[in-house]
């Protein structure tokens, strides 16, 4: 693969793919401009259909993180999770990890500042950013597009797939790293 310049190829991957579409399309002789535009309608009412949910998600975050919660709960549940290995200078990102994926992201970007990221509570936090996702914010979006109401044990579910993610992270950085 030496004599392939990556660079140069990746420059011309997607031009060639909308031209390989185009192409395809007029073969199979699709209107395409106007499916494109029926795309880009549908599209854009879905775009609006999850506006209220990502609005409603934003303000939350925002107030959890302007009202100090954030930092009361993590003080509160400090000694607990010292006891079990945790480290409470994750707590934060754990907590917000559900919630907000930039949140999460720049509390990841603190702890690399303060601890470093090659030091344990920078490993945990980064496996936990790996190994968990932003589930509120994936249901709000994922549900609300496709008209779901009722989540039933989709939220304890992805929220228990989480706190597997967390404890784990703890564990294999233990088991690799120590």
């Amino acid at each position: 693969m030496s004599w392939i310049n990556l660079n140069a190829f990746s420059a011309y991957v997607i031009p060639v793919a909308v031209i390989a579409i185009v192409v395809f399309g007029l073969v199979r002789r699709v209107p395409v401009f106007d499916t494109f535009l029926s795309g880009a309608k549908e599209g854009l009412s879905s775009s609006l259909s999850i506006l209220p949910s990502l609005v409603g998600l934003i303000v939350a975050v925002t107030m959890l993180n302007a009202s100090g919660a954030l930092e009361l709960l993590t003080s509160f549940l400090a000694p607990v999770t010292n006891a079990l290995g945790f480290p409470s200078e994750v707590m934060p990102m754990a907590l917000l990890r559900p919630i907000s994926g930039s949140g999460s992201t720049a509390m990841l970007t603190q702890i690399f500042d303060s601890f470093g990221p090659d030091s344990f509570i920078g490993r945990v936090a980064s496996v936990i950013m790996g190994s968990t996702e932003t589930t509120f914010y994936a249901i709000a979006v994922y549900f609300a597009a496709v008209g779901i109401k009722k989540t039933r044990h989709a939220v304890p579910a992805a929220l228990a797939a989480d706190f597997t993610g967390y404890v784990m992270s703890v564990l294999s950085i233990h088991l690799f790293f120590r």
